[in-house]
């Protein structure tokens, strides 16, 4: 009787280990109650087929080394300087995505985030001011803060479709010296559009706040492309971000 015991226990540590590892679990807190989903990575970094919110395709994953994407929402991908196809690494030490170590300090020249400059994956591009004006409007899209397999960040969701999208809360870059900040503690991203010829705009978001800001242009911040197809393109409404 006792080796039946001892087995059936091995048999149960087994399958909850087992079980562990198919799905790793993300917990949220919202209004008090824990969600979990599983967390599914997306091992085509180059393809991509968005999420529809208040009218964008946004991308559910930062951009990565230029011209593909991270393989989870969760992932931070690379810091880019604005206006620049040169990737920076989201952790320490300093590396480009060029292997080098050499942080640049100019200040980052043009009028525009433009195309050639892009590092987005083919299809995608930089999102504009307006468009990160129209993910920040609450009317139209609720955010929070959460934590995900231990990412925090902040999820938006469209609150006419139910569409949602994760932004890892990935730090930034010094414009000075490169030097790493702010990770776990805020997101930052960049948009194309220019405020005056040392800044440009970007969102940004906290624990408590999120909005739009006029960041140094040689600061690295995350990159989340928005799709180029016209609305009619648009994804089904009823998918929904894993």
């Amino acid at each position: 009787m006792m080796k039946k015991i001892v087995n059936l226990l091995a048999a149960l540590s087994l399958s909850i280990t087992a079980f562990a590892q198919e799905a790793k679990i993300e917990s949220i807190l919202e209004n008090g109650v824990a969600k979990s989903q599983p967390e599914v990575a997306n091992t085509d970094t180059t393809e991509e087929k968005g999420v529809l919110i208040n009218g964008v395709i946004w991308a559910t994953r930062n951009v990565d080394v230029p011209g593909a994407f991270a393989r989870t929402s969760r992932d931070a991908g690379m810091f880019y300087q604005w206006n620049r196809s040169l990737g920076w690494c989201a952790t320490d030490p300093l590396v480009d995505s060029n292997d080098y170590d050499k942080w640049d300090s100019i200040i980052p020249t043009g009028v525009t985030w433009e195309k050639n400059n892009d590092p987005s994956p083919k299809g995608w591009r930089v999102p504009t001011f307006d468009e990160i004006d129209k993910l920040l409007d609450t009317d139209f899209v609720s955010r929070i803060w959460i934590v995900e397999n231990g990412i925090s960040g902040i999820r938006f969701t469209d609150r006419e479709n139910g569409n949602t999208l994760f932004f890892p809360a990935a730090g930034y870059r010094d414009t000075n010296n490169g030097s790493l900040d702010g990770v776990d503690l805020g997101g930052y991203y960049w948009s194309s559009t220019q405020n005056d010829s040392s800044t440009s705009y970007s969102l940004y978001f906290y624990t408590l706040s999120a909005g739009r800001f006029a960041n140094g242009s040689g600061y690295g911040l995350s990159i989340r492309s928005v799709s180029e197809k016209v609305i009619e393109e648009a994804p089904d409404e009823e998918h929904i971000q894993n």
